[in-house]
C-alpha cells in the first residue's frame, strides 16, 4: 500500500517510564554545520555518503544471516507464481512484470479469457530493460495516461532512478512504438490529461512562476499538437502557495467532462467543472472530496456538515445528482455514516452499483448500494475475513456498452493468507477465483492476536501480534514493531512473503499498531494527530511499546521499531524520547530535520499534516519531537539504522543524511545506507529491495541479542 507521501508500507498510554527531557538549541537555522548534506550530488556530499556506506555495508553483508536471505527475498520478489496485477484498458488487461531478466520491467498485456488460465499468453509491449540499455538511463515506470475510448494512443511516464519527476513521450500501442514527433516533456514533475487526440492539458515545469513553493504544477496548459509548449495557453491557475493545481477529464458517450482542481493544502481542495467557457466552483466543503461519473456527484466528508438543515457526520459519504447541487436543489443521501469502530476505506463505481470497503476494527468489510426504484438499496457481500480486502471496478463509463460494467477485481489477504483475487459481479456472492498467490513461508503454528494499548490520554490503540511457531509471552522474543501513523493511510493486515524466512520463522515476534494519525478509525482519527496533536501518533507508539513489554511479548533487550517516510518521522522521534524501549532501530526515508522539512523537495505540501515550523506556535509543538533537533551528546541511544534514496525527490535524502552526521558528531553508534537510485520507495527494482530488505533484518538480528534459529 502506499502513503500519501507515496512511500510503499513493506511487505512491509499511560506511561510507566517519564519522556526523555528535550533540551533544545537556541542556535539560529544558519548554525547548523550540516547544510552541505543538502546539496544531494556534491562531491563532498557524496563522498560522504560512500564511506557511511561502505562502514554499514561491510559489516551488515558479513553477517551469517545476510547471503541467505538476500537469496530467499529476490527468489520471492521475482517468482512466477505472484499474481500480475493488471489494469484494464478497453479489451485489454495491462501489466508491468519484473523478474530476474527483466528488472526493470516487461509491459505487457492479454485478455480477460487469457488471465484466467493458469499460464496467460501475454504479449510484450514495451522492455523497459531494453529501452533502458538503448538509451542508457536508469529508466524506472512511472504511469501511463490513456486516450479513450480507442485506448490506441498513450503517454508514458518514466522516472529516471525512481525519482517522482518523470519524462512523458507520446506512446503508440498498436505499433508498439514511440511516437514520432508526438508529445515530449523533458524531466519534471509533470501531469498530463487527454482533451482529444491532439490535445493535452498538461502541468508541468515550464519556467518561472509555473510551480507552486512545493516544487510541483500551479498551471495547467492546453497544449495542442505540433506547437512548443511554450505556446501552450494557461487555462487554469493556482496560487504560489497552494500544493498543486490539477486537472481530470471523464469520458462517457457523448460528453467529455473537464474537472480543474486547485489544492489549497494538502486536504483542502477548491474544484471546478468546465461549463461551456465557465468554469462553475462545486460548492462543497473544503475538505471534503468529490468524484463524478455521469450525472451522479459523491462527496466524502472529512469534516462534519450541515446542508441544507441536515448534519452529516465526519467520514461520511454521500450521493446526489450533480446539476441539482450545483442549482442548490435536490438532496444528499448518505450511502455511508460511521459508527464506533467502522469506518470508511475506499469506494469504487460500477455502472449502476457503488461498492462500499469498510473497516470493522480494522478488518474489511465489502458493502454494495444498488440503485433501483428511485433510491440506493444496501447489500453486504460474504467475502473473506477478517483480514484486507481490496476492490477494483472494471467499469468504464467511456464505453458506449461495456460488457464488464457491473463486474469488479476483489482481492483478500491477512498476515498469513496470500493473496487471493475474484472476479466478481455485483448482485451476487458468487465469484470467479482467477489467482491466488502461493505462500512463501510455512505458517504452520503461527497465531494473530489483535490487542489494545492505552496511550497517554487513556486513548485504546489496536495492534496485531504476529506469534511464530511455539512462541511464548516470557519476554525474551526478538520482536519487530510497525507503524506508520499519518496522512490518512491505514495499515491494514498484509502478507509478506519476504517476512517469512526473515523473521517469522527464525522466531520473531511482528507487531502492526494501528496508531491516530492514519485512517483505521476514519477522519477524527486521523485529525486527532495533525499539526500541534502530532505528539499522539507517538504516544500511542510509545504506549504499544510498553504494553508489549508489560505482557512480556518481549523486552527493551529485544524490541526493534520500524517506519519509512512519515513512519521514519515516527521511529526517530520515540527513539529520541524513549531510548529504554527500544534496542533496534529501522528508519526508511525519513523525515527528521522538522524545521527545515517545509523548505526541501515537497516537503511544503506536509505542512496541513505537521503545521509551520515558521509558526511560532506551530513550533512550540514540532521542536517537542523534532528528532534532529532533539539528540542529545548525553543520550543512550541504541544503535540505529537509517537508509535512504539519492533519488528521493521527495523526502529530501539530507533528512536521514543531516541525522546520522550529527550521531557520530555525539558519538552515539550509528548505521547508514544510501541507495544510488530508487526515489521514495528506496529500491528501483527487485534486485536492489532484496538487498535493501536483507541489510534491514541482518541488522535487526544483529540488535537484538539472540541468534536467530536457523
Amino acid at each position: 500500500m502506499k502513503s500519501p507521501l507515496g512511500w510503499i508500507v513493506p511487505a512491509v498510554c499511560c506511561s510507566a517510564f517519564p519522556l526523555v527531557p528535550m533540551v533544545f538549541s537556541s542556535k539560529p537555522e544558519s548554525a547548523d554545520p550540516y547544510l552541505w548534506l543538502e546539496e544531494v550530488e556534491s562531491v563532498k556530499a557524496l563522498d560522504w555518503v560512500r564511506q557511511q556506506n561502505k562502514a554499514s555495508i561491510e559489516l551488515l553483508e558479513a553477517r551469517p544471516e545476510y547471503a541467505p536471505l538476500r537469496s530467499q527475498v529476490l527468489d520471492i520478489l521475482n517468482s512466477r507464481e505472484r499474481i500480475p496485477e493488471i489494469q484494464r484498458v478497453g479489451s485489454w488487461f495491462y501489466n508491468l512484470w519484473k523478474n530476474e531478466e527483466h528488472p526493470r520491467g516487461l509491459w505487457r498485456r492479454t485478455t480477460l479469457d487469457e488471465y484466467r488460465s493458469a499460464t496467460p499468453n501475454w504479449e510484450t509491449v514495451l522492455d523497459l530493460d531494453a529501452l533502458a540499455k538503448t538509451e542508457d538511463t536508469n529508466w524506472v515506470w512511472a504511469g501511463v495516461q490513456w486516450l479513450g475510448p480507442a485506448y490506441e494512443r498513450c503517454v508514458l511516464e518514466l522516472s529516471k532512478g525512481g525519482a517522482d519527476a518523470v519524462v512523458v513521450r507520446e506512446f503508440d500501442a498498436i505499433t508498439k512504438a514511440f511516437v514520432t514527433d508526438g508529445f515530449e516533456l523533458p524531466e519534471a514533475k509533470s501531469s498530463v490529461e487527454w482533451l482529444n487526440a491532439d490535445t493535452l492539458l498538461v502541468g508541468t515545469d515550464s519556467g518561472p512562476g509555473s510551480l507552486t513553493t512545493s516544487g510541483y504544477p500551479r498551471r495547467i496548459q492546453r497544449w495542442k499538437r505540433g506547437t512548443p509548449i511554450s505556446a501552450a495557453p494557461v487555462v487554469f491557475e493556482a496560487k504560489p502557495e497552494d500544493v498543486s493545481a490539477g486537472v481530470s477529464v471523464e469520458r462517457s458517450p457523448g460528453r467529455v467532462r473537464t474537472v480543474f482542481t486547485r489544492a489549497v493544502d494538502f486536504y483542502n481542495e477548491e474544484v471546478f467543472i468546465q461549463k461551456g467557457e465557465t468554469l462553475v466552483r462545486l460548492p462543497k466543503p473544503a475538505d471534503a472530496s468529490a468524484r463524478f461519473q455521469g450525472e451522479w456527484l459523491f462527496l466524502r466528508l472529512r469534516s462534519e456538515w450541515t446542508h441544507r438543515g441536515r448534519t452529516f457526520p465526519s467520514g461520511s459519504l454521500l450521493s446526489t445528482k450533480l446539476d441539482d447541487f450545483l442549482e442548490d436543489q435536490g438532496e444528499l443521501t448518505p450511502l455511508f455514516e460511521p459508527t464506533e469502530g467502522r469506518s470508511l476505506a475506499s469506494f469504487d463505481l460500477t455502472r449502476s452499483c457503488v461498492l462500499l470497503e469498510i473497516l470493522e476494527n480494522v478488518a474489511g468489510r465489502i458493502e454494495e448500494l444498488h440503485w433501483s426504484e428511485g433510491r440506493w438499496q444496501k447489500r453486504s457481500v460474504q467475502a473473506p475475513f477478517p483480514g484486507t480486502l481490496t476492490i477494483q471496478s472494471l467499469y468504464d463509463p467511456a464505453l458506449e456498452s461495456d460488457p464488464l460494467a457491473e463486474q469488479y477485481l476483489l482481492q483478500y489477504e491477512d498476515f498469513l493468507t496470500p493473496e487471493s483475487l475474484w472476479l466478481a459481479t455485483t448482485g451476487g456472492d458468487g465469484r470467479e477465483l482467477l489467482k491466488r498467490r502461493p505462500e512463501f513461508f510455512d505458517s504452520t503454528g503461527i497465531r494473530v492476536e489483535q490487542h489494545f494499548a492505552a496511550s497517554k490520554d487513556s486513548t485504546r490503540i489496536p495492534y496485531f501480534v504476529v506469534w511464530p511457531k511455539d512462541a511464548q509471552a516470557d519476554g525474551s522474543n526478538p520482536t519487530l514493531l510497525y507503524g506508520y501513523g499519518g496522512f490518512e493511510v491505514s495499515v491494514r493486515p498484509f502478507y509478506a512473503g519476504s517476512y517469512g524466512p526473515a523473521w517469522y520463522n527464525k522466531g520473531g515476534v511482528f507487531v502492526v499498531a494501528n496508531i491516530r494519525g492514519g485512517d483505521e478509525f476514519g477522519p477524527g482519527w486521523h485529525q486527532a494527530a495533525t499539526k500541534r496533536l502530532k505528539q499522539h501518533s507517538y504516544d500511542d507508539f510509545i504506549a504499544v511499546a510498553e504494553d508489549l513489554i508489560r505482557t512480556k511479548v518481549t523486552s527493551a533487550a529485544h524490541l526493534g521499531i520500524m517506519g519509512g517516510s512519515n513512519g521514519g518521522l515516527l521511529v526517530g522521534a520515540v527513539a529520541v524520547q524513549r531510548p529504554d524501549l527500544f534496542n533496534a532501530v529501522v528508519c526508511q526515508v525519513p523525515l527528521l530535520d522538522m524545521q527545515r522539512y517545509h523548505k526541501l523537495l515537497a516537503g511544503a505540501s506536509w505542512m496541513a499534516e505537521y503545521g509551520d515550523p515558521e509558526d511560532a506556535e506551530d513550533w512550540a509543538a514540532i521542536r517537542q519531537y523534532s528528532p534532529y533537533q532533539n539528540l542529545r551528546p548525553d543520550g543512550k541511544y541504541p544503535r540505529m539504522f537509517f537508509n535512504t534514496s539519492t533519488r528521493d525527490d521527495r523526502v529530501h535524502p539530507s533528512h536521514a543524511r543531516k541525522m546520522v552526521a550529527r550521531m557520530n558528531e555525539q558519538g552515539h553508534p550509528v548505521l547508514y545506507f544510501e541507495n544510488v537510485e530508487g526515489g521514495h520507495g528506496g529500491a528501483a527494482d527487485n534486485t536492489q529491495r532484496a538487498r535493501l530488505i536483507a541489510l534491514e533484518f541482518s541488522y535487526l538480528w544483529m540488535q537484538l541479542g539472540l541468534s536467530p534459529k536457523p
